[in-house]
C-alpha cells in the first residue's frame, strides 16, 4: 500500500503522517517513509537521529538529471529511469521504520526540482510490496505536486484538512486534482479537532464526513516544542491513528 499524505500549510499533515507510521509498526508493518516536502522535518518529528547519513534526492543534481533523461538544453525527461538502487543508497532505518528524503532546490534561483520529482513519480509507480509493506510519502504543502502528477503512483492520497474556510478550500482543490490524475482513494483526515461543531463545519463545507478526525492535542503540541519525536505521543489522540489505520484497511480488502 503506497500512502500520500497531503493538505495546505500548517494542517499539520506530517505530525499525522507520522503518528501513522507509529501505528503501522505497532501492528508489524514495515514502513517507508519519504519526506518529499520542500522543508523536510520528519526525520525529528519521527525522532530519527544521524540524519547526516541521509543523502538528500536532491543534492544528486546530476545524476538526477542523467536518471530522468534529460539533457542539457532538452525540455525531454526518460519515461523509463532506472530507480531501484535509491531505494538501497539513499535512506536511513531505525526502529523498523525506513525514512528517504527528496530533499529541494536549496538556494534563490536554484532552478526547479522537477528531475527530483520525475524520478520520485516512476519510483512510486515501479514499487512493487509485499502484503507487510507500507510507503508513506510527506508531500509539499498546496497542489503543486499534483500539478506535477508526483503522486499519480500511489494508491490513496489522505488529505489533512483543518476546521477553518481556507483549510476547507485548498482541500477540495486537492481533491479534484487527486480525482484528476485518477489517485484510486481519496480521503479527508479532519486535524486539531476541539468539538462536535468542529467535526460538523468539516463534514459539511467538504461535503462528505473525513474517514478520520485527529484532536487537538496539547502532547502533541509539546512534543514539538521540546523537539520531541511526534512518534512517542499517544496522550490525548482518542485512539485516532489506530482508528484510521482501521479504516484504511477496510478500503483495501
Amino acid at each position: 500500500m503506497k500512502i500520500a499524505v497531503s493538505g495546505k500549510g500548517g494542517v499539520g499533515k506530517t505530525t499525522i503522517m507520522a503518528l501513522l507510521a507509529g501505528e503501522l509498526r505497532k501492528q508489524g508493518r514495515e514502513v517507508l517513509v519519504i519526506d518529499a516536502d520542500p522543508s523536510p522535518h520528519m526525520a525529528q518529528t519521527l525522532g530519527i537521529g544521524d540524519t547526516d547519513n541521509v543523502r538528500p534526492i536532491a543534492e544528486m543534481g546530476k545524476l538526477l538529471a542523467e536518471r530522468a533523461g534529460k539533457s542539457q538544453g532538452s525540455p525531454f525527461y526518460n519515461l523509463n529511469p532506472e530507480v531501484n538502487d535509491l531505494l538501497r543508497d539513499f535512506m536511513i532505518e531505525q526502529d523498523g521504520i525506513r525514512l528517504m528524503i527528496l530533499g529541494a532546490v536549496q538556494t534563490a534561483e536554484g532552478g526547479c526540482a522537477c528531475p527530483e520529482n520525475h524520478v520520485l513519480r516512476k519510483m512510486l509507480k515501479k514499487m512493487l510490496l509485499t502484503a507487510k509493506e507500507v510507503v508513506l510519502v510527506d508531500m509539499e504543502a498546496g497542489i503543486e505536486h499534483l500539478g506535477r502528477g508526483t503522486v499519480a503512483g500511489v494508491d490513496c492520497l489522505l488529505i489533512v484538512v483543518i476546521p477553518s474556510k481556507s483549510g476547507v478550500r485548498t482541500a477540495l482543490k486537492i481533491k479534484k486534482m487527486a480525482d484528476d490524475v485518477r489517485i484510486p482513494q481519496v480521503y479527508f483526515v479532519g486535524n486539531l479537532i476541539q468539538s462536535a461543531d468542529d467535526r460538523a463545519f468539516l463534514s459539511k463545507e467538504l461535503g462528505e464526513e473525513p474517514i478520520a478526525f485527529f484532536p487537538n492535542s496539547s502532547a502533541v503540541r509539546q512534543a514539538e516544542r521540546d523537539e520531541q519525536p511526534v512518534i512517542t505521543v499517544s496522550e490525548g489522540l482518542e485512539d485516532a491513528p489506530r482508528l484510521l489505520l482501521t479504516k484504511l484497511h477496510s478500503t483495501f480488502v
